[in-house]
């Protein structure tokens, strides 16, 4: 595809590459986030988790999956965000870290979206702080924004705690 070929707003945009990628959306409140499809093991329903004594508020517990024990984040308080209800159906996405699986628990996931480097952009000015220090960027879709999410950030909170 040529740069002549794009629409004139796309031609200023276009970086060297037009390369596509792909990402597994999720919705956390009523904002879309992108995590990156090669980083993600497993979409879950409800898990049973069992609770970690002092553990830090983002890490709801831990859970078995197929003999592996994965560490479950809870999101929605690593972003700064009021948890759900006890009784809210979560779905969860089961990411590798260092290593280690971790389980995403998110309010629901959607579908693997393909988009191009081209219509990536950095964050806008109005952004929270909090949710431009665990993405890279957004992508304009047709009805809102999609974030895309950098999970080594979002699992660094162990760094952010002590600070």
């Amino acid at each position: 595809m040529s740069n002549n070929t794009l629409p004139a707003t796309t031609r200023t945009r276009l970086p060297a590459t037009t390369e596509a990628r792909q990402f597994v959306s999720i919705t956390i409140g009523k904002q879309s986030f992108g995590i990156p499809v090669l980083l993600v093991h497993d979409v879950l329903g409800p898990q049973r988790i069992t609770r970690i004594p002092l553990a830090p508020k983002e890490v709801a517990g831990s859970l078995n999956l197929r003999g592996r024990i994965v560490t479950a984040i809870q999101v929605r308080r690593r972003l700064g965000l009021d948890p759900l209800p006890a009784d809210a159906e979560t779905m969860s996405v089961v990411v590798e870290h260092q290593g280690e699986l971790y389980s995403l628990i998110v309010d629901g996931v959607g579908e693997v979206l393909t988009l191009y480097d081209y219509d990536f952009e950095s964050h806008p000015p109005t952004m929270s702080s909090r949710v431009r220090e665990v993405s890279t960027g957004i992508y304009r879709l047709k009805d809102t924004l999609l974030v895309v999410l950098d999970v080594p950030s979002l699992l660094d909170f162990v760094r952010v705690e002590a600070a």
